[in-house]
């Protein structure tokens, strides 16, 4: 039997983040993983989307400026942009359990299945610790129908060595317009089919709504308030059938959402609560064992599922194996990004939030179309929304194709209360989407 201070299950960003600090904290840790080391964001998920994402967004900028001084990108080589994110994605997970075992941390591979509170099995042996984290993620989730062997994931995407002539996703969250946007760039025809009227819907409703007519624009068919029952193979293709709807396409990718890993972690021998959304933990990051804490995407939560979120619960909960933080967990401001092109990016307090509470908050919004930043690229839309309470930013949400940088500033500026006094007093490189704050706040 193997002894460790901590143990930790899950080797992604929450995972390893705690794994280091704690590392750091003099504690003698372990990680196990049984898939790929570094987990979903560097192997499959983020990095490898935003390599696709680069050339997306090459193409698009010169065709933004075709007859301006570009000629148009008239199409994305496939197989060259997929061998290029392979240079990424492939020598990673080694490399990076390489590290791991550099810093002094142990590194078993295998699934780990608790035995009691104390002891798990995992990569034939037996493990004991005196504190536990489990970062095991999730995954993406498939439906309940007929021909669901069929259906793709976001997984299967990325790994794709040929783009299909047509594809149709199921879902309209985040994963489903980033995929479908990178495709529509790429010269696939791409449909998204939704069971209801309202994508993305943690997003402000207006600016979603600007972002699928700009995704109609360009090509992308939608369509809403259709459940698909059925996927058959017929000659090559497939049909995908729903209520009212059918269609033939080349392939469907499947992005209705996302499963905990937790089925196979016989957490009810631990004495772990776990439901439908994950693993129930309190303030404090501890289950219902009070020496195993929970972090990252496995964990039922009202937080985003986002690796910097995940990141920020990995060092809470080494700091609080460590007895470096006696306080409950307190989540700052945490960036969402929606990678399309626009991209759609918030922080903070939304306009639904605000419109709930109109004696506390006012909403300003903001058309930055014209502005010289947006137009000297030509871009087709840039807008924001803008939650205040008082003259201090407390929220904001905006649609363009610098979304992500700019909603980072603004999330810094509303964790540290700089109101527009304070930004007009910053000398900022100028003229870029950084000077534009003092036009915001």
């Amino acid at each position: 039997m193997e002894k460790y201070d901590v143990v930790i299950i899950g080797a992604g960003p929450a995972g390893f983040t705690a794994a280091y600090a704690l590392k750091a904290g003099n504690k003698r840790v372990a990680l196990v993983e049984e898939d790929l080391w570094g987990g979903t964001c560097p192997n499959r998920g983020c990095d490898p989307k935003k390599v696709f994402v680069s050339g997306m967004e090459a193409a698009e900028r010169s065709n933004q400026l075709a007859g301006r001084g570009l000629v148009p990108v008239r199409s994305i080589r496939w197989p060259e942009l997929a061998a290029f994110k392979r240079t990424f994605t492939d020598p990673f997970p080694g490399a990076f359990r390489k590290k791991l075992q550099s810093r002094g941390i142990g590194t078993i591979s295998g699934s780990a299945k608790f035995l009691n509170p104390r002891q798990i099995e995992a990569g034939g042996k037996i493990i004991e610790a005196n504190a536990f984290i489990i970062a095991t993620g999730q995954r993406p989730g498939i439906l309940d129908i007929e021909g669901k062997g069929y259906l793709k994931t976001s997984t299967d995407f990325l790994d794709l060595a040929e783009l299909p002539p047509s594809m149709t996703f199921l879902g309209a969250g985040y994963i489903a317009l980033e995929l479908a946007s990178i495709a529509n760039a790429a010269g696939s025809a791409v449909t998204i089919i939704h069971h209801n009227d309202r994508p993305l819907k943690s997003f402000d409703k207006d600016l979603v709504s600007d972002m699928v007519r700009t995704f109609s624009k360009k090509g992308i068919l939608f369509v809403f308030n259709t459940d698909i029952r059925e996927v058959s193979c017929r000659d090559g293709r497939f049909l995908v059938s729903g209520n009212r709807y059918s269609e033939k396409t080349d392939y469907v990718v499947c992005a209705t959402g996302r499963i905990p890993n937790v089925e196979n972690l016989a957490l009810e021998n631990a004495g772990i609560e776990y439901g439908r959304r994950g693993i129930a933990v309190n303030e404090y990051l501890q289950t219902t064992n009070p020496s195993v804490f929970a972090c990252g995407d496995v964990v039922d939560k009202k937080q985003p599922r986002l690796t910097s979120v995940a990141t920020f619960e990995g060092n809470y909960a080494a700091a609080k194996i460590l007895g470096a933080a006696a306080h409950k967990i307190a989540y700052p401001p945490a960036v969402s990004v929606v990678y399309g092109s626009p991209k759609l990016a918030q922080a903070g307090i939304t306009a639904d939030e605000a419109a709930a509470a109109p004696e506390r908050y006012r909403v300003r919004e903001v058309d930055m179309t014209s502005w010289f930043t947006y137009r000297r690229m030509n871009e087709p839309i840039s807008k924001a929304k803008l939650v205040y309470e008082g003259e201090r930013l407390k929220g904001a949400c905006v649609l363009n194709n610098e979304a992500d940088d700019l909603v980072n500033y603004l999330a810094l500026l509303i964790q540290k209360g700089i109101g527009r006094e304070e930004a007009e007093h910053m000398m900022l490189g100028s003229p870029t989407i950084a000077s534009d704050l003092r036009y915001l706040v």
